[in-house]
């Protein structure tokens, strides 16, 4: 049984792992470059397969506390008029709901603290700076210049992983043609679903109810200016970009204060295709496959990766077994996600192309997800 694990990264796909390791009796060592685990990011969309993942490490119940849950998604042309309705496919089965809309803060904080009571030994403002396969273990250097002995290190340090570099895979991130506004806001009483708003001045907007009291809302275009990508007060400018577009999505725009913080960011993609691990280190989540946001699976396929993982892991086989078995059980189904989403973008930014149709894809991808990961 891997026994001591290093886990390089502590958002949700390091949380995740971290936590169903340590369950499962690992020691394990979490680093964090940032001076604070949980509560940053703006609103998340969770379907059901992301949701039983979360149950699987027993926070799924409080998270559900906060968030707001949901069965269908809704279709509408740019003025607010409905095209469709897609019920909700249960990908997480029937313990969870097909979708839940979620603060990324309360499950960042939830995660952060569930990792350090189940005694994860977290390490903040700290990374490695180079990983020493010696055949049956992996000698570490820190980022305080110390060494440490692990028998399993794994890289979920996101889309410029730096495990992904040191292991030398050279998958590089890259822009898929259009970016991001997303913000949080006031939930209109009539929001009780996603909603997707199509045809209209900009690739899409949209909208996920994530509480009692608030949204998340979000607007596609063009690549824009480097100086508007983060978070600043460009409630004013996301208003501007917004309009054309009438419904809940333009009573959540005009609702909007004109400093309004609201995140803008290029959409990137990367997926490795060859084998995510080198020896006893591995590489997983937005490491090795992220995805643009279409099908919001970005976060369920980092989650899955990450149970399915703990759960091989610990199942008794040796490490030069597993992670090759990983590999070959995960692949498939990111490819799906990663290539359906780019798909989705391509079609988004090009809608005049011959055959487009963005729910029937989005359709199938989520019934193929039914199946468990």
């Amino acid at each position: 049984m891997t026994s001591r694990v290093l886990v390089i990264g502590g958002g949700i796909t390091g949380g995740v792992l971290a936590l169903g390791l340590a369950q499962r009796g690992v020691q394990v060592v979490l680093l964090e470059l940032r001076h604070a685990l949980g509560g940053v990011g703006h609103g998340i969309t969770l379907q059901g397969n992301a949701l039983k993942a979360f149950h699987a490490v027993g926070i799924y119940d409080e998270l559900a506390g906060h968030g707001f849950a949901f069965d269908k998604l809704r279709m509408f042309r740019a003025d607010g008029v409905q095209m469709m309705e897609m019920p909700a496919p249960p990908m997480g089965g029937a313990a969870v709901p097909p979708t839940m809309g979620a603060l990324r803060a309360d499950l960042a904080d939830i995660l952060a603290r569930r990792v350090r009571e189940a005694g994860v030994d977290v390490r903040l403002g700290a990374t490695a700076t180079a990983l020493d396969d010696r055949g049956d273990h992996v000698v570490a250097t820190l980022s305080d210049g110390s060494t440490e002995t692990f028998d399993l290190v794994v890289g979920a340090d996101g889309i410029r992983s730096s495990t992904r570099r040191m292991i030398g895979i050279e998958a590089q991130p890259h822009k898929v043609g259009m970016g991001i506004w997303r913000v949080v806001a006031e939930r209109p009483e009539a929001m009780d679903s996603s909603g997707l708003y199509y045809g209209g001045p900009k690739f899409k907007a949209g909208y996920t109810p994530i509480s009692e009291t608030l949204c998340y809302a979000f607007l596609l275009e063009e690549n824009l200016d480097r100086s508007l990508v983060g978070e600043h007060p460009n409630g004013k400018i996301m208003k501007e970009h917004g309009r054309g577009y009438g419904g809940v999505w333009g009573q959540v725009r005009d609702s909007l204060a004109d400093d309004a913080i609201v995140n803008y960011q290029y959409i990137e993609a990367v997926l490795v295709d060859g084998p995510w691990h080198r020896g006893r280190i591995v590489i997983i989540g937005d490491a090795a496959h992220a995805c643009p946001p279409l099908i919001a699976q970005g976060a369920a396929m980092c989650a899955e990766d990450a149970v399915v993982l703990a759960e091989m892991l610990t199942a008794g086989d040796p490490v030069e077994q597993v992670l090759p078995a990983f590999h070959t059980r995960r692949f498939p189904r990111v490819k799906m996600v990663l290539d359906n989403s780019l798909t989705l973008a391509e079609w988004e930014i090009h809608p005049e192309t011959p055959g487009a149709d963005p729910g029937r894809i989005m359709g199938q991808t989520l019934h193929a997800l039914c199946v468990p990961a």
